[in-house]
Formats: structure tokens, sequence, C-alpha cells
């Protein structure tokens, strides 16, 4: 989420501008596009300014989609300059209310180990293990990697002995560079040798590791999937009839989702997920594109166009998650059933 572009190359400030004028401009992607200025403010210095713009998001009357993503990342923000208290309460805020999302968790516990809160970092990546990781019959899903790691790193910080979820982190990590020497303590003593050979070796692991944290970030946005929620549904339908060949009902419409899905899956294709589109924002792109809201070719298109906007939500849902039709019960009583 946070840019990692050297401040010498990048206005921070400048781009933070940028972004918030976009975001009056397009309210529906504002949330999105005012934390990745917050995170410019940040990089900038002016945190300041970065807890203004996270106090704007929660003070907004509309409703944020991650409202935990944000309380995280101003605890986090708050800390670093001088504002624990208000952090440490955010961040046990955080952990009470226990949300479904990984990132939150992931913020909180990395802002309590890089203020050497190690065993607290520990206990609240922990926490969220437990809350989220499915069965241990299910592989995790992307989302929930990074709890694993920061996990393991701040157990090996501690000394502590492996147990299964730090072997399912040994797993799924598919660097040259094994997660124990990464984590290895003793890696920030080799950065002060003198002696050329373990340089060189650290030199290695830091490569490794730069390299899977670009992989991240690199990352595409999520192959996604179209859905209508009912009302929607209807009002597309209303206005453009010819549509119903591609959306008999919507019960059919759920099913063929959840299908869809469930196939790539099974063909490998990872980084699925699920947009939820609107009639005015769908009319709005094929006014954008000089095309009739009838054309069914524009339906993918779209698509694909609010994943590329950050509007996709993760396929599947998280363990305890509600469904993504929005049916108010949990996935797995639902379409995951």
């Amino acid at each position: 989420m946070r840019p990692d572009t050297p401040a010498e190359n990048v206005d921070h400030t400048a781009e933070a501008a940028r972004l918030e004028r976009t975001a009056g401009l397009y309210p529906e992607d504002a949330e999105t596009l005012l934390l990745r200025a917050a995170a410019h403010l940040e990089l900038s210095g002016d945190r300041p300014a970065a807890t203004t713009l996270y106090d704007r998001l929660l003070s907004s009357a509309e409703g944020l989609d991650n409202p935990a993503l944000v309380r995280a990342l101003k605890a986090s923000n708050l800390w670093e300059y001088g504002h624990e208290a208000e952090a440490r309460a955010i961040i046990e805020g955080i952990r009470t209310t226990a949300p479904r999302d990984p990132a939150p968790w992931v913020i909180v516990a990395e802002a309590l180990e890089s203020h050497d809160e190690l065993e607290a970092a520990a206990k609240t990546f922990s926490e969220a293990a437990q809350l989220l990781l499915p069965d241990s019959s299910e592989e995790p899903p992307p989302a929930t990697h990074p709890l694993l790691y920061g996990r393991h790193r701040v157990r090996r910080m501690l000394g502590l002995p492996h147990d299964d979820w730090d072997t399912l982190a040994d797993t799924l990590h598919t660097s040259s560079v094994t997660l124990d020497e990464l984590h290895d303590p003793k890696r920030v003593w080799s950065l002060g040798s003198d002696n050329p050979a373990e340089l060189e070796a650290e030199i290695s692991r830091l490569r490794a590791e730069l390299g899977a944290y670009r992989e991240a970030l690199s990352r595409p946005f999520p192959v996604a999937v179209l859905h209508w929620p009912a009302q929607e549904l209807s009002e597309l339908l209303s206005a453009y009839p010819t549509l119903r060949t591609e959306y008999p009902s919507h019960a059919e419409h759920l099913s063929a989702i959840e299908s869809a899905l469930r196939e790539l899956a099974a063909s490998g294709t990872p980084n699925l997920g699920i947009v939820t589109g609107t009639v005015p924002s769908y009319e709005a792109f094929a006014a954008s594109e000089g095309a009739s809201p009838e054309d069914a070719t524009l339906l993918p298109q779209y698509a694909t166009t609010l994943a590329a906007r950050g509007r996709a939500a993760a396929w599947p849902p998280g363990r305890g998650a509600g469904c993504w039709c929005g049916a108010g019960e949990a996935y797995a009583d639902c379409h995951g059933g």
C-alpha cells in the first residue's frame, strides 16, 4: 500500500496534493486515494498532515470500506511522532474489535515490533492467526501470508521454538533464502562485520528479501468477477433489457459468480476477487468508452477497470467472514458451503 520510492526521486508532498485533488473528483475512490496521499505525507516527514487525512476519512459521512485499516495506519503514524498513548489506545481497540481483514493486524503488530514491543507484537500476530487462518487442511489465502511471516520473524527474535504456524510460514515462503536465515537476529551483527565473506552473505540475503518484497508490491490487481447487488441488477435490466441474456435472474447471477471463481481457482489462477458494480458507474464507464451500456462486451472490461482502481474484494473471503453476496451470512454457510 505504501509507496517505496525514495524521497529524493519523488516530490511526496506534491504527489499527496495531487491524490487529494483526484479524490475530490472521484469520491467513490476517495478512501483508496486519500490513504495513498497519507502514505506520501508520511514519507515526506509531514506526519501531522497524514494524521489529518486519517481523521478526515474516519469522520467522513460516507461509510468506509475498511475503517480498521485506517485506524491501524493512524496508530502507526501517531506513534512515529510521539503520540504513543493514543497509538496504544487505537491498537488495543483494533485487537478488541478483531477485524476480519489481515492488513490492520499486520500494521499494528509491526508498529509494536518497530518499537521493541516484541512480546506484544508476537501476541498480536498470534491473535490474528487464530482468528483468520483456515483449518490446517486448507491453504491460507495470500492475504494472510504476511501474518505468518511477521509472526515467524518476531518469534525468531524472541528465541522461541518453531510451532505449527512457523512451519507453515516456512512452507509458504518460496525465496532461495529460508525464513530462518532472513529472520536471524545475528544478521544485524553481520552488517557491522569486517569480514568480507559475512558481508557478502548478508547482501545475498538482503537481495532475496528485497526480491520477495518487490514481488509482493508488483502483484497485479485481482482477476475479478463482476457482482451486481439485487437492486442494482434490477435497475440495470430495467434500463437495458437486452442484458437479460447475461443475467436471467439474480440467483443465477450469484451462482455463476461462485462457479466462475471456483473454476479459475481450480485452473491455478491466483489473486482472485469480486468487484461490485453500480448502474451510474457502469454508465459512466460506457460513456468513457464511447459505447452503449447495452453492449455486453463492456461488462468484463468494466470489471477489470474496477479491479485496477482497487475496488476488488479478495475471494474467497477469510475464515468466518461474511459472504461476498451481501446476504449477511457467513461465507461458509452461504455460497462457500
